[in-house]
């Protein structure tokens, strides 16, 4: 595949003198760059579905199947909200990334402070959100009798303290933009033994179930969002957080928002997409209901290496496009799309062998175990599509186009997933006929963004702005 390429000026060799503890993509070797930046991001979120797999492991083995049902069904649910500020949060992150790149310490400064503060505010707005909404969602989302209470108990908690999330990513956008995608790693290392620690004591040793659960999450999650405030209050130069100067800098907020709500509504749109799937798995029994949220939890953990590629690509090609390096942005781009998609093709074929065996981990019941593999078998030979759309969008992102990966998986993994699902449903009452909502998707996405990244001038996206 090739990016086609423009006439660039001749680059001048950098003498930006960036802060010691951030990463400047802009030099060196670009495979380098972009693996060494993504290897922590794979780490961090490597934990992060630990945190979700304890959860899922011990309520699965010390409590009943409902509560596991109730725990592993939930995660289109909490993105729903979740997803929209993360989106926010990276838009944030492509802003500081630019100035970052283009050594603007200024506005650097500016677009660091109002992030912080608008990440409390969405915090706030979050819990009260998701208190209101949860109850109804559930209900709405077909969640069997059984299984209710079980779902009111874990998100009620978990919303409650849903700020420690929130506040976590923001700080972490913010560390990954300045290039620093270590320290939030370490940070998750220790709350994710901690969370381990206490799922095992409050669900094992103490028998709260799924609301030890939800509890062991909210303070894990604490820990990690206290840490990066006081890294981020300690850092000795220019990039230092200030709780005196935390202000909503009008220009800077508008920036962040045109580059992050596309992020954001895309994520939350996608969640109500996945939650009109969710009703329909729902409408097939709690062991359909266990054996998709045991497929999700193994897929959650298979895809991340490709997720991480998606995710290192907007600071990588931000942080180019802000020094002017056209042509290191397009080959970054190149190389980061092949890499996820070769990589993503291969965990697809250990996937579709193993999966039987992989999902016997998270749940115990051979019924379940069923549905889980069926699905496994569609959807995993598609997995180079879904890493190709990830690693585009990541690109676009990057360049401040956010609202063209925005509109095609609106379009395609919400309105055309929701549509084919409801009719295949009824022609072909089948588990099938759901799992095979993915691969179709993906490939129209994927066809949207290889015309728009074949035939747009992206890099110079910002100036036309």
């Amino acid at each position: 595949m090739s990016i086609h390429g423009y006439h660039h000026p001749v680059h001048h060799s950098h003498s930006h003198r960036h802060p010691a503890q951030s990463a400047n993509l802009t030099e060196g070797s670009i495979v380098k760059g972009l693996i060494g930046f993504a290897v922590p991001l794979f780490l961090g979120q490597l934990l992060q579905q630990l945190y979700n797999m304890a959860d899922a492991w011990v309520v699965g083995n010390f409590a009943e199947n409902d509560a596991f049902a109730a725990v592993s069904s939930g995660g289109s649910l909490t993105f729903l909200i979740i997803g929209f500020f993360n989106g926010i949060a990276i838009g944030g992150g492509v802003i500081i990334s630019r100035y970052f790149g283009a050594d603007d310490k200024e506005n650097v400064q500016k677009a660091i402070h109002s992030n912080f503060l608008f990440g409390i505010l969405a915090s706030i707005l979050s819990t009260a959100v998701g208190l209101l909404l949860v109850p109804h969602l559930l209900v709405w989302m077909k969640t069997p009798d059984s299984v209710l209470p079980h779902s009111l108990t874990y998100f009620q908690i978990y919303f409650a303290g849903v700020s420690t999330v929130i506040l976590y990513n923001i700080c972490m956008a913010i560390m990954r933009a300045l290039g620093d995608s270590l320290h939030p790693l370490y940070y998750l290392i220790f709350s994710s033994i901690v969370n381990v620690a206490l799922d095992l004591l409050f669900v094992a040793v103490f028998h709260w179930g799924v609301g030890g659960a939800a509890i062991a999450t909210v303070i894990a999650q604490g820990l990690s969002a206290l840490l990066c405030i006081i890294r981020m209050c300690r850092i000795p130069d220019y990039t230092r957080l200030d709780f005196r100067r935390l202000k909503l800098e009008k220009d800077i907020m508008g920036q962040v928002l045109r580059q992050g709500l596309p992020t954001g509504i895309q994520n939350s749109v996608i969640s109500i997409g996945n939650i009109v799937i969710q009703s329909n798995i729902n409408a097939f029994g709690s062991y359909a209901m266990s054996g998709h949220g045991s497929y999700a939890k193994v897929e959650g953990f298979v895809f991340l290496p490709i997720m991480c590629m998606s995710m290192a690509l907007p600071t990588f090609i931000s942080q180019n496009l802000g020094a002017k390096e056209y042509g290191r942005a397009k080959k970054g781009a190149l190389f980061g799309i092949l890499f996820g998609m070769v990589l993503a093709e291969l965990i697809g074929v250990v996937l579709y062998v193993g999966a039987p065996y992989a999902l016997r981990f998270f749940v115990d019941s051979s019924e379940a175990v069923v549905y889980g593999t069926i699905h496994s078998r569609v959807v995993a030979p598609f997995f180079f599509l879904l890493a190709f759309s990830h690693c585009a969008a990541g690109v676009m992102r990057g360049c401040g186009k956010a609202f063209v990966p925005m509109l095609t998986m609106l379009l395609f993994w919400c309105g055309v997933r929701i549509l084919y699902v409801t009719l295949a449903v009824r022609a072909y009452p089948v588990f099938q006929s759901i799992s095979w909502a993915y691969p179709l998707t993906w490939s129209l996405s994927s066809l949207v963004f290889l015309l728009f990244l074949l035939k747009a001038d992206w890099t110079h996206a910002f100036e036309k702005n």
